[in-house]
Parts: structure tokens; C-alpha cells; sequence
């Protein structure tokens, strides 16, 4: 009998175990090390990678399990001690340590692994390298192209608008339509509802409200109705009452400003849709306008309005509440037309220029994106041949 691991086998039991472990207990043979390793700093970085590449292992063929994979050892002198810094799979030659510090010099090596915990003598790099920053990323340089073209093609038609040469804009209905709700109310003897927005004064949707507001403050003085406006933040009701001064200043009826028209209500989204809500019930309104952000509750006064037969004319930019406005509201302007309002309201050159300019570059955008789109197409279709490379070309330059 002999013992083994703590257990008495017999003679022939034995023989058996030993022929079955003994192939698989004997240590693997350590594959053959790659060669050629070369070491260089990543291009277009901000100096916190370097780039790694190496010969394959002679051992690293298709089929063969030799070589399971590599091992890239970093360190910063040649002989010092090397730590891991990725594990590449076979096949592969070329690694991308990005977790480098700008300035140091790096020396690196490169093991090929085996099966278990085989390991080849390291292939060391001849040189040392540090990572370096580079003032320019070339790969960006069809970004660079493309707003490059796009600010030329602003400050062209700014400078053409200023000249006097005529801008040609798509008439936004919601807003054509604001000097008709604004005479309604003042037909009616009732008042017009501003609604800025949940938003403060730093979100760039209540801005562009106040914009809008600006322009209705003025309608409204010029026609002589009244205006009110419930606000949820109070350095929005600051900037408010100041845009709305300053229209009625502008349109010759300082006399018919009452500050008390635009105030604070509370900064709870519910609580001010209520107050807001209920105020159209009691009143009546004949126009509304909500121009900001907005979120659950656009719902809630879109459907008011409607209810009290007030004409309605929205704008935002949140994607979830649009549909809310288009099926409540009479005229709602969307995105785009939102941002858009100062300069179709102002009719000032340098803005109606900067606007034009702004939608020649979004339909140079558009033929871009088709073109890329379909090249991409082609080239996946398009496997060999001169055509595939070229359309692969349109693809990397376009991306």
C-alpha cells in the first residue's frame, strides 16, 4: 500500500493516478519571447500615453495554445523592478499604456504568457520614452475645418446684414401671432398671462423667455391691456420686472408699468402650477404665452388655458413637454424657433445675419452627415477595390 495526500492506495490504484496527473502536474515549457519591441510617445495626447509594439512570439501561431496572451511591464529605470500595466491577448502587437505622467521617462518590456503560469523571458525596449503633449490633435483636424467655415460663413452674412442687403427668414407663427392675442385681450377688457418658465435666470431657455417677454410687455403697452406675470424663482421677478420697465419705456407708457403685475409665487413646482392655474380659472385670460423651461406641469396650464378659452402660444426646448404644448396650445414654438426669437424679434442686422449664418452651417452639417452616412454604407458593401478605399477616406475624414 502507499500513501498518498493522507489516503492508503493500493499498488495498481496508484499507477493509475500517477499516469493520470502526471501529464497535466509537469510545468508547461515557456513560450519563446516576442522581439522587436519599440516604444514611441501616443501622437495627438495631451502627454499621458505611450504607445507599445512588439514582434509576435514565434510560439503565437493560429491553433496553437503555447501562447495564451502578453504581459507589458513598465518601469522607470532599466533596472529597476517592472510592473504590470496590461495584459494584451495573442494576436495582438501593439498596447496603449495611457496611464503615464507627463515628463517621466518610461522603460518597458514585453512577456509572452503560456499555459498556467508559464512566462517567456522579457523582451525589453532599447530605449526609454516620455510622454509629451502636443500642442495640436490632427485627428481633430476635420472638426477644425468644418468651424472654421462655419464662423466664416456667420461673420459673412453679419457683415452682409450690416451692408443693408436684405435677410430673408421663414416667418415663425407663434410669434406673428403675438400682436393678434395681445389685441384680443385688449378687444376683450382682460389680461394677458406671461409664464416664464420653472427655471432661474441661468438657464438659457429663461433668457430667451425674458426675450419673448420683452416684446409682449411692448404689445401690451402700446395696446393698453394688462399684463401679468406669476414667476417661480425671485431673481427671475428682478429680471422681469426690469425687462418689462424697460418696454414700456421704450413704447412711450411709462405711466401704465405696475410692478405688482410681476411677482413671486413659490419656488415648488406644483404649488406654482396651482396658484398659476387657479389664477386663470378666477380671471380668464384671454391670452397666454409660457416661453421657458418646462416640466410635468406644462400639461396641467396648457389644458387651462384651453379650458378658459385664452389663445395659447408656447415655446421651449425640453423634448418631453412639446407634445403636451402642440396638442393644448394654439401656436408653439419649437426648439429652435425658441432660441431663435431675440433675433426675429429685434430686427437687428448683426442678429438676422448671425442667424443665416447659423442655418447655412446646419445645412452644410446635414450634407456632411449624408454624405459620411452613405459613404459608410458603400464601403461596408464594398469590400475590395479602389472605390472601398476611397469611400473608407470620406468615412475617416468625416469622422
Amino acid at each position: 500500500m502507499r500513501t498518498l495526500c493522507g489516503r492508503r492506495w493500493s499498488g495498481q490504484a496508484a499507477a493509475w493516478l500517477f499516469a493520470a496527473i502526471l501529464p497535466h502536474a509537469v510545468l508547461a515549457e515557456p513560450p519563446r519571447p516576442p522581439s522587436d519591441v519599440i516604444v514611441a510617445d501616443a501622437p495627438n495626447d495631451t502627454g499621458k500615453a505611450i504607445d507599445i509594439s512588439w514582434a509576435l512570439s514565434p510560439d503565437d501561431v493560429t491553433g496553437s495554445m503555447a501562447v495564451t496572451g502578453y504581459e507589458v511591464l513598465r518601469s522607470e529605470s532599466a533596472d529597476g523592478e517592472f510592473a504590470s500595466v496590461g495584459t494584451p491577448p495573442k494576436g495582438l502587437t501593439k498596447y496603449r499604456d495611457s496611464n503615464c505622467k507627463r515628463g517621466v521617462e518610461y522603460w518597458y518590456q514585453v512577456v509572452a504568457r503560456g499555459e498556467g503560469s508559464a512566462r517567456s523571458e522579457p523582451a525589453p525596449s532599447t530605449t526609454p520614452v516620455a510622454p509629451v503633449m502636443q500642442w495640436f490633435d490632427w485627428d481633430k483636424l476635420a472638426l477644425l475645418v468644418i468651424m472654421s467655415l462655419l464662423i466664416f460663413g456667420i461673420s459673412f452674412f453679419m457683415r452682409r446684414a450690416k451692408l443693408g442687403a436684405p435677410v430673408r427668414l421663414r416667418k415663425i407663427a407663434g410669434l406673428e401671432a403675438a400682436e393678434e392675442a395681445v389685441g384680443r385681450a385688449t378687444e376683450m377688457g382682460r389680461s394677458i398671462l406671461f409664464v416664464i418658465g420653472l427655471q432661474d435666470v441661468n438657464d438659457i431657455q429663461t433668457i430667451a423667455g425674458l426675450t419673448v417677454l420683452s416684446r409682449i410687455a411692448r404689445l401690451a403697452a402700446e395696446h393698453g391691456a394688462e399684463l401679468e406675470v406669476p414667476t417661480c424663482r425671485s431673481l427671475v421677478m428682478t429680471a422681469a420686472r426690469e425687462t418689462v420697465k424697460e418696454a414700456f419705456l421704450a413704447a412711450g407708457r411709462p405711466d401704465a408699468y405696475n410692478e405688482d403685475n410681476i411677482y413671486y409665487v413659490t419656488d415648488e413646482q406644483f404649488g406654482f402650477v396651482a396658484a398659476v392655474a387657479g389664477q386663470m380659472v378666477r380671471e380668464k385670460p384671454a391670452a397666454c404665452f409660457y416661453m421657458g423651461a418646462f416640466f410635468a406641469e406644462s400639461l396641467i396650464l396648457a389644458e387651462t388655458g384651453n379650458h378658459v378659452g385664452a389663445i395659447q402660444v408656447a415655446g421651449t426646448a425640453m423634448p418631453a413637454q412639446l407634445p403636451f404644448f402642440v396638442a393644448a396650445a394654439d401656436y408653439t414654438l419649437i426648439g429652435e424657433e425658441f432660441f431663435a426669437a431675440s433675433a426675429y424679434l429685434s430686427g437687428e442686422p448683426t442678429q438676422l445675419g448671425s442667424l443665416q449664418g447659423q442655418d447655412v452651417g446646419k445645412f452644410v452639417a446635414i450634407v456632411l452627415i449624408v454624405v459620411g452616412c452613405g459613404a459608410a454604407a458603400i464601403a461596408g458593401m464594398a469590400k475590395v477595390g479602389g472605390f472601398a478605399a476611397v469611400a473608407t477616406w470620406l468615412v475617416e475624414a468625416l469622422t
